[in-house]
């Protein structure tokens, strides 16, 4: 059935039943809230996780956050979700299950904080998830670059972003066995693919660690640049070897002390980025300056309230309640951050089942923010009500020292990607 004319059946349905029964507009309003049970189904299990039954009531500063704004993202990730096919729906039960709960969020059009809060709480069950023998998830920070450039080459303007070689798109081994430094050195220059031209190679290489742009050409116009691909070589967090040369202290480290020592040492920089394999291509893209960048689902991304995921493990639309204390007002960890989140975009450095990237946007301030998450917080994920929880221990393995849970969600041989071409690296130093 057409979905317009299958939204227009089903909220005329409710608004007869309500009448026929004598409902106020409250409770109309429940009532299309209220999710029906699926049976039959598979249960949600989640690897190396455990997972524990939570209950909004349980949740820190839940009462207090805008649902409205969260619904509002999670209406972006419907869209997508709408447009699946059985056979995608039907491989996971939570895609599955989220599918009608997006049903039930399109027709009921915009809703206020109150509605909003109603209508995730009657349609999900929150459920904790910590990678297994840990008791919190990690959470780093990622934004749009923004810097000049121009179309052309000149004494200026002259390091490329590129755009991908076709082959490459079509998962060509000849062009993906080539890593940064061939690539830098000049392997694919002069083929058509440079898209534009920019002054630093360090804003080239944050560029593709975070998987957009925004570039002020020298005309006035700004052009939008999205991730495509990668030559589908390893990342390797370049600031790892910082940390280990006792150059930058792990808890000092932020993309604002890689920038600073990159530009102040670069030789010793370029030969630290070129330890970083992988090498992403872009896209241009329509997107006007209001616009945000779009992340891996195909949706926009929604400032402070989009992470990237595992896609792995986690199914792209999935809410996220995330708990935890950041350094947003200052570089001290302890701005309380308790929000709703919804699961939108992915990254090779993002891997396990309580691990999220955190979408700030754009600009200057919003860069060194983002830059510098780097903390532990407690994620619960919005399970559809129809989703059993099963098969997943309950006993935890003895809790492992700090550094190790910072070295478990920056191993370098996790960060490649199980699918081609590899997701962006953003966000991770």
């Amino acid at each position: 059935m057409d979905h317009e004319l299958r939204k227009r059946r089903t909220s005329g349905m409710l608004r007869r039943r309500a009448r026929s029964v004598g409902l106020g507009a409250t409770a109309m309003f429940l009532l299309a809230m209220a999710g029906t049970q699926a049976s039959g189904r598979s249960g949600m299990n989640l690897r190396n996780a455990q997972i524990e039954p939570a209950t909004f009531a349980a949740l820190n500063g839940w009462a207090d956050d805008d649902h409205a704004a969260a619904f509002a993202a999670f209406l972006k990730s419907c869209k997508a979700i709408l447009n699946a096919s059985k056979a995608v729906r039907a491989a996971r039960p939570i895609y599955s299950s989220l599918y009608k709960v997006c049903e039930r969020a399109s027709a009921s059009g915009p809703l206020d904080r109150t509605q909003a809060r109603v209508f995730f709480e009657q349609n999900f069950k929150p459920v904790h998830v910590t990678p297994r023998g840990e008791s919190q998830g990690f959470l780093t920070g990622y934004y749009e670059t923004e810097f000049d450039g121009s179309r052309y080459p000149s004494d200026e303007y002259k390091v490329p972003l590129y755009r991908p070689p076709a082959k490459l798109v079509g998962h060509s081994k000849i062009f993906g066995n080539l890593d940064r430094n061939e690539i830098e050195d000049g392997a694919i220059a002069g083929r058509g693919l440079e898209i534009c031209y920019v002054k630093d190679p360090v804003d080239a290489f944050f560029a593709q660690i975070q998987g957009s742009a925004r570039i002020k050409l020298e005309n006035g116009k700004l052009l939008r640049l999205n991730y495509i691909a990668s030559n589908g070589k390893p990342y390797t967090p370049v600031g790892r070897y910082l940390i280990d040369r006792g150059i930058v202290t792990k808890e000092d480290m932020s993309m604002d002390r890689i920038r600073d020592w990159m530009e102040a040492n670069p030789e010793e920089g370029k030969e630290l980025r070129r330890k970083n394999r992988s090498f992403v291509f872009f896209q241009e893209t329509d997107l006007t300056a209001q616009d945000e960048c779009i992340g891996a689902q195909g949706v926009p991304l929604t400032a402070g309230r989009s992470i990237a995921v595992d896609k792995r493990l986690h199914v792209y639309g999935t809410p996220f309640w995330i708990e935890a204390e950041l350094p947003i007002k200052s570089e001290v960890p302890e701005t309380p951050f308790r929000r709703l989140m919804v699961a939108q975009d992915t990254g090779s450095a993002i891997v396990g089942p309580a691990r999220a990237d955190i979408y700030f946007g754009h600009g200057e301030d919003v860069a060194h923010i983002a830059g510098r998450i780097k903390q532990h917080g407690n994620f619960y994920m919005l399970l559809p009500v129809s989703v059993p929880v099963e098969g997943n221990e309950k006993t935890p393995l003895p809790k492992p020292r700090p550094a190790k849970i910072v070295a478990s969600n920056t191993t370098p041989a996790e960060k490649q990607a199980s699918a081609a071409p590899a997701p962006k690296p953003h966000a991770q130093p």
